[in-house]
């Protein structure tokens, strides 16, 4: 008997081929040769906790779970942050990098945004799985209270080097707190320097806090307010290549069914993390 999934992929499919949005010999021929491969090559992004470095990680676990529901053996392409997602998209979904590595069958942990997707008309961006945002963590020992981000005046304030945390914080108040910003190459390095005592609070996204503290009541987490940034945080999801409609369709339905039957907040909640529905 055919699953949720498959039958939800069809049918889907089959929309798609009717609306004139799916040649369908094109999708077939694709999605046949990755059967023919036994193989699903998954990209996703390197010295990336909790989500990806050095072969595990929540995208990790991910990527393996999805080539399971399609029946292939994974192969994982770790890469490094370009200088833009643009750069990311081209080397890793559609072209392929120059020294020959890639492309992927599929990209995770792709922003889900309408301005990505109208520059990067080679490639589908779809199946949003969780919510990112910026939150700030503080030492309740050292900032017994905080009531905006006046009350970090005079403390030493962790972020991730060429990172959104860094932008704002950096600029905030036409830089008042530039001083006292201390960066890291890593959100993880910035969290765990908190956590020594070598810091009193640390700018990062939710996911990579969690990931460190796991709920630790001596560093609270507080929702903070930037100009220049969206309070309802940013989904993230996959890509692959404009064409590959097929793929991306079961990639969907799979997704889904992770989502509906707790598969999905189970990988996260191993690395710490509160899956955010989208």
């Amino acid at each position: 008997m055919r699953s949720t999934a498959t039958l939800h992929a069809a049918l889907l499919a089959l929309a798609l081929t009717c609306a004139g949005l799916l040649a369908p010999s094109a999708a077939r021929a694709d999605w046949q040769k990755i059967q023919n491969s036994g193989i699903l090559k998954v990209a996703v992004y390197n010295e990336f906790l909790p989500f990806s470095d050095n072969g595990a990680g929540i995208d990790v676990d991910l990527a393996a779970a999805l080539s399971a529901r399609l029946g292939l053996k994974l192969k994982l392409l770790p890469f490094p942050a370009g200088e833009n997602l643009g750069d990311d998209l081209r080397n890793m979904v559609w072209k392929g990098h120059y020294l020959g590595y890639g492309p992927a069958d599929v990209m995770l942990h792709v922003p889900v945004d309408n301005r990505l997707m109208a520059e990067n008309h080679k490639v589908s961006i779809f199946a949003p799985y969780h919510v990112e945002t910026v939150r700030l963590v503080r030492s309740a020992k050292t900032v017994p209270a905080f009531d905006g981000l006046d009350s970090l005046a005079g403390k030493r304030v962790g972020v991730e080097k060429v990172s959104i945390a860094a932008m704002v914080m950096l600029g905030e108040g036409n830089g008042k707190f530039r001083d006292n910003v201390r960066i890291y190459d890593t959100a993880t390095a910035a969290v765990a320097a908190l956590k020594a005592g070598e810091l009193d609070a640390v700018l990062a996204n939710r996911s990579e806090i969690e990931a460190v503290m796991k709920g630790d009541s001596a560093f609270p987490l507080h929702d903070v307010s930037f100009q220049r940034l969206p309070r309802s945080g940013w989904a993230v999801g996959m890509a692959v290549r404009k064409d590959d409609v097929e793929i991306a369709t079961r990639l969907q339905a799979a997704i889904n069914e992770m989502a509906a039957n707790g598969e999905l907040k189970a990988i996260f909640a191993k690395y710490g993390v509160q899956v955010v529905k989208p």
